[in-house]
């Protein structure tokens, strides 16, 4: 099914200025224009004939903020109108055997996007959901902007499309039905893939597929499903691939078998961004068992062999002189030092001589960009050809950077998009891939190239290093003004959108420099106070060039540090103005629907009960991307807790409760937000109390997973509580990051309390000593474990 959105949304705001609660287009009220495709079974598409979201009510607050950039028009907004242009070009089909299938032109890896999609498709045929199969699409260059799988917009701008593709399907089968049945189309139901007649008669769709499908394409108007007929849409739903995962039959890319692809890895530089100047040993590390071929390509000294074991040893015995990388001469202090100097200064003071100030300023340090599934690509490059299978955010910006490189034209590269164990931003760049084609270009065989534990967290992508100052004036009961300046090691946003043309805007100066190009429009149009504190002014700056590091953006972009600089400085307001830190963000929240959900967590986590010394909760609230979520944390930081001692174990303070309540607007599966509510919180425990990568003189010290502390069991809270507020739209809003920003927020929050004092910093272990040995730089990654209950591989 093709589908064509014409307008582009807009955000509205209410007539006293303030933003509203977006609540998209009515999709249960309105009829859409779709097209027959002709094909030999039945494929259809969409027209959107209206896109214009309706408004929510006023909010009245003392002293109410101008809408921010985010409130108006936010980043998910601009990602959905860049997909209109070419979502005609995205198909539903239904085949002989009664089934649907869809192409996603997105990128599973693990956030629960088939089953979702399937749930639409589902809805909308009156399919049982096992009958849809989702699978993901290739690269497709005539997509544009519409292969790119980021800031949580899947779902948001796929809806109304799948929605009404597959509506336009099930009405191209009713109208055939309702000719050979002699009955009008008005009359027929349908029910689990069969049309039933007022009489009794059926016909199922295996028997409609073909003698539906249309011969000519044409444009039909459909009617969507109202909301109220829903039995799929908004109902928990387990994962359509939850059981292949579980018994480990579902591939990834390390699974999947191309004829001659042996495994192949990288000798890397013993500092970030080093490149090769010779190697000594070259012939003799090629007839070290196993070895098939090693090689010079732009990022170090690629090794391929039988076995993964044979790459590991002879690049350990490799020996590589090095030039110098592009940051030897840093650590974490003398960038936290070139931060501080490059700070904005804030505006003028207020004029009100009884106005009082809160200042805070935090440090948020490097943080890994990993994902548990290693790095990895499969290359088969011929002289006038080349193919790739890897896990891909942006896979058409990889299929044009693979066929520069390789001087091929993009029509003779073919990009496989293969699900993946994780993804996080980490997936938005080509790296894994490009290696990959240019070890087979110069092998002149297949490869399938990994990267090893240690690549990733040493020559792997991080969150850059940031220091988010906050500075906020009162006055009586009202808050006046609050700023932020969030200062930032550069971020690279290269990709752009996923596709050549944003991706060139991205890399081109002045753009990839800081707060010139990507970086302040990325804040801009995701970064927001929920509050009404008066004049709100709040910005960004990054130091050095993307390309001077490994950067990327993390799972929540800025907002995973930006807002916990936010509620700290809002508890700190709270605290200064004498008022209970709930009551305090109930009073100064925008609108009754952020009150709602603040509420309903409050309300949940037994908010203001007694706690016991050493023991403390925190509240936040936070808002991005159509949606809205509020957490109350528990922490406890008494000595026993702090100072427990487990086996390899970095323990600390524990989080021992944590409540969500969340508001997507439209909710299309509970259970799947559920989840990815309890994977963000993980990640936000992690990063507040132990997760954390170290500078120094050019390389990161930490070089596995046993290195990062990420939220292991003996930290993971007790108690998880999520609860998914009702629709309060009629689209769903974004779901994948921001359960990120508000647990960090509240964790922190607590935290503070508990300890009686703010910390300057996170991790709060950062400046502890290691409690690890850090591997070696050269050679590069460590020995192999022979014995995994005894050998860490040091």
């Amino acid at each position: 099914m093709t589908l064509t959105p014409d307008a582009p949304a807009s955000a509205p705001s209410d007539p006293a200025g303030q933003p509203t609660a977006r609540r998209g287009p009515d999709l249960s009220r309105r009829r859409f224009l779709a097209y027959v495709i002709a094909a030999p079974t039945v494929v259809t598409a969409v027209r959107y004939a209206d896109a214009s979201p309706l408004a929510g009510g006023p909010a009245l607050q003392p002293i109410p903020s101008a809408p921010g950039a985010a409130d108006e028009y936010d980043l998910n907004d601009l990602l959905t109108d860049s997909t209109r242009s070419t979502a005609n070009m995205i198909t539903v089909t239904m085949h002989k055997d009664g089934t649907a299938s869809f192409a996603l032109p997105r990128v599973e890896s693990g956030q629960g996007i088939t089953t979702s999609t399937a749930m639409l498709i589902a809805e909308e045929l009156d399919l049982p959901i096992s009958k849809v199969h989702v699978t993901l699409a290739d690269a497709r260059p005539e997509l544009k902007m519409n292969q790119f799988t980021a800031g949580s917009n899947t779902t948001i701008s796929t809806y109304q499309p799948i929605r009404t593709a597959a509506a336009a399907a099930k009405q191209q089968m009713l109208l055939t039905a309702a000719r050979e049945l002699g009955v009008p189309a008005g009359k027929l139901t349908t029910r689990d893939g069969i049309v039933h007649a007022p009489d009794g008669r059926t016909i199922p769709y295996a028997d409609l597929a073909t003698r539906a499908a249309a011969r000519t394409t044409q444009q039909i108007a459909v009617t969507l499903k109202p909301a109220s007929a829903f039995t799929v849409v908004g109902k928990p739903h387990g994962r359509v691939d939850a059981l292949e995962a579980v018994t480990g039959r579902k591939k990834f890319t390390m699974d999947h078998h191309v004829r001659g692809a042996l495994p192949t890895m990288i000798c890397r530089p013993p500092t970030i961004k080093g490149t090769v100047k010779r190697v000594n040993n070259l012939a003799r590390v090629k007839k070290m068992p196993g070895v098939t071929h090693v090689g010079v390509i732009s990022t170090g000294v690629a090794v391929r062999a039988r076995t993964f074991g044979q790459c590991i040893d002879a690049i350990r015995a490799l020996k590589v002189t090095w030039n110098p990388g592009t940051v030897d001469k840093d650590t974490d202090d003398t960038i936290l030092a070139e931060l501080k100097a490059n700070e904005r200064p804030f505006g003028a003071p207020a004029t009100d001589p009884l106005a009082q100030v809160v200042d805070e300023s935090f440090a948020f340090y490097w943080k890994s960009n990993s994902a548990l599934e290693p790095n990895t690509a499969i290359a088969d490059v011929r002289k006038t050809k080349a193919t790739i299978w890897s896990c891909l955010q942006a896979p058409i910006f990889t299929q044009k950077q693979v066929a520069d490189l390789l001087g091929l034209s993009v029509d003779k590269v073919t990009v496989h998009v293969m699900p993946g164990g994780g993804a996080f931003g980490r997936r938005m760049f080509s790296d894994v891939a490009l290696e990959a084609a240019e070890a087979s270009k110069l092998f002149g065989v297949p490869v399938k190239l990994m990267w090893h534990r240690t690549d990733e967290f040493r020559a792997g992508r991080m969150h850059p290093l940031a220091i988010s100052h906050v500075r906020a004036t009162y006055s009586g009961g009202s808050v006046v003004s609050f700023e932020q300046r969030h200062t930032s090691f550069a971020t690279d946003w290269s990709m752009g959108f996923g596709e050549p043309l944003s991706a060139s805007m991205a890399s081109t100066p002045p753009n990839g420099q800081g707060d010139q190009g990507y970086s302040q429009g990325v804040w801009n149009l995701t970064v927001n106070v929920p509050y009404n504190f008066g004049q709100v002014d709040h910005a960004v700056n990054e130091i050095r060039k993307y390309d001077d590091m490994h950067t990327g953006s993390v799972r929540n972009l800025y907002n995973a540090d930006a807002a916990v600089a936010r509620e700290l400085a809002v508890d700190k307001l709270a605290a200064a103005m004498k008022v209970d830190r709930y009551a305090f963000r109930t009073t100064f929240l925008k609108d009754d629907q952020s009150r709602a959900v603040l509420h309903a967590a409050a309300k949940a986590a037994r908010w203001g009960r007694h706690m016991p010394k050493g023991t403390a909760q925190g509240i936040a609230f936070h808002t991005e991307y159509h949606g809205k979520i509020a957490c109350v944390a528990e922490i406890d930081c008494r000595p026993h807790t702090v100072h427990r001692k487990m086996r390899q174990a970095v323990t600390g303070p524990r989080v021992t409760k944590v409540v969500i309540a969340v508001d997507v607007g439209l909710p299309i599966n509970p259970r799947g937000i559920e989840a990815q509510m309890m994977g963000g919180a993980m990640d936000a425990i992690g990063q507040i109390l132990t997760e954390s990568l170290h500078l120094h003189k050019g390389y990161f010290l930490e070089g596995s997973w046993d290195d990062y502390y990420y939220t292991r069991q003996w930290n993971v809270p007790a108690e998880v509580k999520v609860i998914v507020m009702p629709a309060s739209s009629t689209s769903p809003g974004g779901v994948g990051e921001f359960g990120i920003a508000v647990t960090k927020s509240a964790v922190a929050c607590a935290l503070a309390h508990a300890l009686g004092k703010t910390p300057a910093y996170f991790p709060i272990n950062h400046k502890d000593p290691l409690p690890f040995k850090p591997f070696p730089t050269v050679p590069p990654i460590p020995q192999s474990p022979r014995d995994g209950l005894h050998d860490n591989g040091s």
